[in-house]
């Protein structure tokens, strides 16, 4: 399955929001090897939160490798192989806002994702745990690291 965005997101628990929902639209991936999604309107109470405009935007594009790489042959004398490549995945989340009145800044968050080349045929199961695990992890604790983001505080 491909990485497909739904048209609308509940999100998660933070404190201040309340029923949080973001509706979003397909966008122009600033790159052929990547796919982008929108906000295009908010629901539920989020204060002063906007969607995306042209100085604060509110956009996620996830990028996968532009070139897929592969475990390398093992040595015919040796049965070793070189180094394993990596194949590198991204999502890149951007949210503008305001740093002060009439200033627009945007904040960016950035996942990358390394999946060594060979692991998603051989040991598919570990790929699936560690997606389940992150998002597990990041739904899990959402509040919190949006506190740490305001507070400083770990």
């Amino acid at each position: 399955m491909s990485w497909s965005l739904d048209s609308s997101i509940t999100g998660a628990a933070v404190t201040g929001l309340t029923s949080p929902t973001y509706t979003q639209v397909d966008d122009l991936a600033p790159a052929v090897n990547a796919k982008q999604k929108t906000v295009t309107a908010l629901g539920g109470t989020q204060g002063g939160a906007s969607a995306n405009t042209v100085s604060e935007p509110f956009t996620s594009t996830f990028y996968k490798p532009g070139v897929i790489k592969t475990l390398p042959p093992a040595n015919p004398n040796t049965g070793l192989r070189g180094n394993v490549p990596n194949n590198q995945y991204r999502l890149v989340v951007r949210k503008g806002g305001e740093s002060a009145s009439g200033v627009p800044v945007v904040a960016i968050a950035r996942l990358t994702i390394d999946v060594p080349a060979g692991m998603d045929a051989y040991d598919p199961d570990n790929v699936r745990a560690l997606v389940s695990y992150l998002v597990g992890l990041l739904t899990e604790e959402s509040a919190d690291l949006a506190d740490t983001l305001l507070t400083g505080v770990l």
